[in-house]
C-alpha cells in the first residue's frame, strides 16, 4: 500500500475560496467509509461536537477551515468581518479540553486582525489569505506527525507488545497520527511487534478506529476491553504503552481520553514505560499543571447508549467525563517533533 493510501485523509478542502471541507465521518467507521461535506461553520461545529471529526490536531485543522467556511459567498470586507465576529467564538468553544482547536482558531483571528488593518485590503483578498493560512495549518500538522513518528520509532523494541488507548492515528490528525505515527514508522523501518488497543469507552474509538487503522497498515492488533489492560500487564503480555494527548500542561501533566490515567498508573505499578506522543501544538505552556485543564463532560446518553436500547432504570444517574489527566510523574517521555522531551520542555519555549 502506498503512503498516499496507507492513511485515510481525515480532512481536506476542495475548491477555491468558495469551496468546502470534506471529512471522513468517523461516527460511521469502521463499517462505512463515508465522506461528510461541510459547507458552513455551523455544520463544522456539529461535526466537532458529535465526533464526526475528532482528535486534538484534527479539530484544530477543522476549526481553521471552519473560519474560512464562515466567509463563503461574501465579498465586502465589513461583511467578512461581521461573519467572522460571530463564528470565531463558537468554533473556538466547540470542545474545551483539546487545546489545538482554540489555538488554531486564535491563529486565524490574529491573521484576520493583522490583515484587516492593511490599507486597501478587500474582503476577497482577506478571504484568500485566511484560506492560505488554514492550508498552512493543515500542512504543518501533517509534517509534525511525520516528525513525531521519526522521533518515537526507536522507542519500539523488536517483539514488543504495545498498548495504546483511544485513537491517536491519522484519523485524529491531518497526517499519520501521533502515537500511531510512532508505530507506523517503526513498522516501516522493519521493527516487528504487536499492538493491544483498548476499546476506549464510551464511544469505542480504540475498537472502531485504532484497530481499523492498524489493520489497514498490516500491523497485528488485538482489541481488549479497557478493564483487561491491568490483567495483561500483570501477566507480562504488555511491554510498553504509547498514547496521544489533547492538552499537555507546562509541567507535563497530560489530558487524554478518559481511562488513560488508570492505564498509566497500572503501567507504573508494573514498571512498564508509558510515553505520550503529541506535537508542540498540543502543549499548553500557559497552563502550569493538569488540574487547570478544563475537562469536557459529555452527554450521559453516550454511556447508557453503549449498554442497550431503552431508557436507564429510574433513579440511576450517569457521569460522562470525556478526559482524565495523567500526572507527569507517570510519563517516561513526551514524544514530539523535536524528539523525546522532558519538562520543562525547553525546546518548545
Amino acid at each position: 500500500m502506498s503512503e498516499t493510501t496507507l492513511h485515510p485523509r481525515t480532512i481536506r478542502w476542495e475548491g477555491d475560496i468558495d469551496g468546502h471541507v470534506v471529512l471522513i465521518d468517523q461516527t460511521r467507521l469502521p463499517h462505512e467509509e463515508l465522506d461528510l461535506p461541510v459547507e458552513d461553520p455551523e455544520t463544522m461545529i456539529d461535526a466537532i461536537v458529535r465526533l464526526a471529526v475528532r482528535g486534538a490536531p484534527a479539530i484544530g485543522v477543522a476549526g481553521a477551515y471552519g473560519v474560512c467556511l464562515a466567509t463563503r459567498g461574501l465579498e465586502e470586507l465589513p461583511a467578512v468581518r461581521d461573519a467572522l465576529t460571530r463564528a470565531l467564538p463558537l468554533l473556538r468553544d466547540a470542545r474545551p479540553t483539546a487545546v489545538n482547536l482554540a489555538t488554531m482558531v486564535d491563529r486565524m483571528e490574529t491573521l484576520l486582525r493583522e490583515r484587516s488593518e492593511r490599507p486597501g485590503m478587500t474582503g476577497m483578498e482577506l478571504r484568500r489569505e485566511l484560506l492560505a493560512e488554514a492550508r498552512r495549518i493543515h500542512e504543518e500538522d501533517a509534517d509534525l506527525c511525520r516528525r513525531i513518528g521519526e522521533a518515537g520509532a526507536p522507542l519500539v523494541a523488536e517483539g514488543a507488545s504495545v498498548l495504546t488507548h483511544c485513537n491517536a492515528g491519522a484519523l485524529a490528525t491531518a497526517g499519520s497520527g501521533t502515537a500511531l505515527s510512532v508505530l507506523f514508522e517503526a513498522w516501516a523501518r522493519g521493527t516487528r511487534f504487536q499492538v493491544f488497543a483498548d476499546e476506549t469507552r464510551p464511544l469505542l474509538q480504540g475498537a472502531r478506529l485504532t484497530s481499523w487503522e492498524l489493520a489497514r497498515a498490516g500491523i497485528p492488533v488485538t482489541v481488549i476491553c479497557d478493564n483487561a489492560a491491568a490483567h495483561l500487564m500483570a501477566r507480562g503480555e504488555i511491554t510498553q504503552v504509547i498514547t496521544g494527548a489533547d492538552r499537555i500542561a507546562a509541567n507535563g501533566d497530560a489530558a487524554n481520553k478518559i481511562g488513560t490515567y488508570g492505564v498509566a498508573a497500572v503501567a507504573a505499578r508494573h514498571a512498564i514505560p508509558f510515553h505520550v506522543a503529541a506535537p508542540s501544538t498540543t502543549f499548553d505552556l500557559e497552563t502550569p499543571t493538569g488540574d487547570r485543564i478544563p475537562i469536557e463532560e459529555r452527554s450521559p446518553d453516550e454511556v447508557w447508549g453503549a449498554v442497550g436500547g431503552g431508557p436507564p432504570p429510574e433513579g440511576v444517574r450517569f457521569r460522562n467525563p470525556a478526559f482524565d489527566v495523567t500526572p507527569a510523574a507517570l510519563v517516561a517521555g513526551w514524544v514530539t517533533e523535536h524528539g523525546v522531551l522532558q519538562p520543562p520542555f525547553a525546546a518548545l519555549r
